[in-house]
């Protein structure tokens, strides 16, 4: 993996990746447009209630200065909250708003483009296809990857990526992550009835939009979820994380 910058910097990566790795279970996906008329902001607020760890604020419609204003109220609650902030997609809005991370997909930035301008923060890359894993790990190998966690989906089908045909299923978890080390997140899909599944194929961080987003109280709805990761770990494996 690439270095961070100068002592203070790899100690704030390295903090946040044991955040990473020992406090998330459920993590929520923003979708402003699923949440039935509450606001990104009021959503934050329900799944930082119910106890996020971790929340991504992905927003493809607003203008840069909305989306920077929202990014920032953002930064401000999951600091109160103790909870790693992810931004999808936008680097300018990752430094400006100060956030835990960035997530990109295949076609997005590069991640070690990434790297060159913000050398502390946690990047995860989504990887739809044995292949992306494959190349993922090779480039760990050669020690060219600044990736920190990497996204294992769709795993069953779902309405929020268009134009979608192929879901990779449980069965794809163990085969993809086989061949990496990394952390790695699931999507795409998911619901409660999937948690003991997904859990017993080696997932143990879930990333979910619609199941949360669509509930009727999003505080209740993301504690019911942590408590059903954590609780499945358990029985499956004897630990927590």
């Amino acid at each position: 993996m690439i270095n961070t910058v100068g002592v203070e910097s790899s100690e704030v990566y390295a903090a946040r990746m044991r955040q990473f790795i020992d406090d998330v279970s459920v993590y929520p996906v923003t979708c402003e447009q699923l949440a039935g008329g509450r606001s990104d902001r009021q959503w934050l607020d329900g799944v930082l209630a119910g106890g996020a760890k971790i929340v991504q604020l992905r927003d493809k419609v607003s203008k840069d200065n909305v989306f920077l204003e929202k990014a920032r109220y953002f930064r401000a609650k999951t600091r109160e909250a103790g909870a790693l902030f992810i931004i999808n997609d936008r680097l300018d809005i990752t430094l400006l708003s100060d956030a835990d991370g960035m997530h990109v997909g295949q076609g997005d930035l590069p991640p070690e483009e990434i790297r060159m301008f913000a050398p502390n923060i946690i990047i995860g890359l989504s990887c739809n296809t044995a292949e992306h894993v494959h190349e993922l790990n090779l480039n760990i190998s050669k020690k060219i990857s600044p990736v920190s966690y990497y996204n294992v989906g769709p795993i069953y089908r779902t309405g929020t990526k268009q134009g979608l045909q192929s879901f990779l299923g449980a069965d794809a978890i163990s085969a993809y992550t086989v061949q990496c080390d990394l952390p790695f997140t699931v999507m795409g899909g998911i619901k409660l009835s999937h948690i003991d599944e997904l859990i017993a194929a080696g997932a143990t961080r879930l990333a979910v939009v619609t199941a949360i987003s669509k509930a009727e109280n999003i505080a209740k709805e993301t504690a019911v979820w942590h408590e059903r990761i954590i609780t499945s770990r358990k029985e499956q494996t004897g630990v927590s994380a």
